[in-house]
Order: structure tokens, then C-alpha cells, then sequence
């Protein structure tokens, strides 16, 4: 029962997330000059150039992203990508119908858009949901590289280079202002978004402290392909113990902590890696 209400709040929070998102962008950003990141920031870029409706441009951007998303990465996590990329792009369209002007300087109008903007994701993501294609690319592109290669890798090069060029097209097609004031969203966005989330981005170690490593280690393998470091611990109560060492990514997470609630008499801690050194 716990489980179910964990995962039924989850659900919530990923659509006031999306919701929050969709305000910010319609009653606050675009009024002010200023855009969203990611594919979100493509289908708006398309809606000003067109005048093609932005819920329209928003979901056909979304849906080549969304489809990869759930082949690639799973069923749970694409369920909950589309439910939030479905509310976002439905609270596109009705907080178009709703009067909101935000009477102030478009600096701090953007600041708290961006704010708002990024607090809606940080909730998103907290709750094992996304709404951006351009972290569903990442992440895939990850994925192929580390099984590939067996290496862990970081999205925050791969995030950083696609806004890049979103925001070199913001500065070409619309104006320098546009730019410089998404520029400014984005950089608000993302610094609420790494509070909340410990730098989602970044490769995650989880350390698994336990007396039965072999199921853990089995599961990890099927249903993550990642392996572990195993070394022998002692506990001052417990005994001897295995740590097992395991590096993720930021959207494995949930199906990590599904795995070690499967196995218990566990305890485990996640960290953020900065970098791996070979």
C-alpha cells in the first residue's frame, strides 16, 4: 500500500511540476522576450517564426523524443515522461485563455519565470519524470555510450552543447534580446534545478552495504546492465558485511531504489560524481 501511495504522489507531483513549467512559460517568458530550454525551447522558437499554435509545435517536437524515450529507457519511466509532456502541453493551451500580466522590469520578470520554470522541473525530476526531449536525448546517448563501452558517462556536456545551439538560433532567427534574456532562464532554471536534485546531470554512486550481495548484484546486471565493485566491510553491530559500488545516472535511480527495496537487510547511500578518473 505504501509502495501504490509513493507511486500514485509521484504522479502528482510530476503534473503540478508540469504545470508550473507551462505557467511559467506562457504568462511570464514568452510576455518578457524570453523562452524555455530543450525541445521546448525549439517548439517555441518554430511557434514565433510560424505563428503555428504552441501547444501544436510543443507536441510535435515532444512525441519522436517521448517514443525513443520509453523504448530505450523503459515503460515505467516513459509513462511518467508522457504524462508530464502531456499536462505541460495541455497548460500550455489553457493558460493561454487565462488574463495574467506581470507588471515589472523584464529582467526580474525573467528571473522569476525562470524560477518558477525551474522549480516545476526540479519536481518533475525529483519524482522520476521528465518533460524535456533534449534529457531524453542525453540520456539515450548515454546509455549507448556506457553499454558500449562499459564507461560511465555525464549529460552535462551533451545538455549544454544542444542549449547552445538552441540559444545560437534564438540570437539568429529572433533577436539578440530574446537571446540574452533565455540565456538568463536558463542559467536561473538550471542552478533551482541542481539544488533540488544534486546536479541531476552528474553521474550518481550508490553504495550498497549488505550481507547477501549475489541477488543485488544479479539484479543490477539484468535489469540496469551495470556491474559492480564488491570489497569486504565489518560492522560494528552487524558484522561482516559486502559494499558493493555502483554507478548510475540520475534517470537509473528510481530502478536502482527498486532493486534494493526488493532486498532486504540493505543500506545504501547515493552520491553525486563530479568525474572518473582511469
Amino acid at each position: 500500500m505504501n509502495k501504490k501511495l509513493e507511486e500514485a504522489m509521484s504522479l502528482v507531483f510530476i503534473t503540478i511540476g508540469a504545470l508550473m513549467a507551462s505557467f511559467s512559460v506562457v504568462c511570464i517568458l514568452i510576455p518578457n522576450d524570453a523562452i524555455d530550454y530543450g525541445t521546448a525551447g525549439i517548439a517555441i522558437i518554430i511557434h514565433m517564426l510560424t505563428g503555428v499554435n504552441l501547444s501544436l509545435c510543443v507536441a510535435f517536437v515532444f512525441i519522436p523524443f517521448l517514443v525513443l524515450g520509453a523504448l530505450v529507457l523503459g515503460k515505467r519511466f516513459g509513462a511518467k515522461a508522457i504524462l508530464g509532456s502531456v499536462v505541460y502541453t495541455v497548460g500550455l493551451e489553457l493558460f493561454e485563455w487565462i488574463p495574467f500580466e506581470l507588471n515589472t522590469e523584464h529582467f526580474l520578470a525573467v528571473v522569476f519565470g525562470g524560477a518558477i520554470l525551474g522549480a516545476g522541473l526540479a519536481l518533475i525530476l525529483k519524482n522520476g519524470g521528465c518533460i524535456d526531449g533534449s534529457e531524453i536525448f542525453a540520456n539515450i546517448v548515454i546509455k549507448k555510450l556506457s553499454d558500449k563501452t562499459g564507461r560511465n558517462f555525464s549529460m552535462t556536456y551533451l545538455l549544454i552543447g544542444f542549449n547552445a545551439c538552441v540559444y545560437m538560433a534564438v540570437f539568429i532567427l529572433i533577436n539578440r534580446n530574446a537571446a540574452l534574456m533565455s540565456l538568463l532562464v536558463y542559467v536561473v532554471a538550471t542552478t533551482i534545478i541542481n539544488h533540488f536534485t544534486d546536479h541531476f546531470e552528474a553521474i550518481k554512486q550508490v553504495t550498497i552495504i549488505t550481507k547477501q550481495p549475489e541477488a543485488l548484484v544479479k539484479q543490477i546486471k539484468e535489469e540496469l546492465n551495470k556491474t559492480c565493485t564488491m570489497m569486504d566491510s565489518v560492522g560494528a553491530i552487524a558484522g561482516d558485511n559486502k559494499t558493493l559500488i555502483c554507478y548510475i545516472n540520475y534517470f537509473e535511480l528510481p530502478k536502482m531504489k527498486d532493486i534494493i527495496s526488493r532486498n532486504k537487510g540493505t543500506f545504501s547511500t547515493v552520491s553525486t560524481i563530479d568525474e572518473i578518473l582511469r
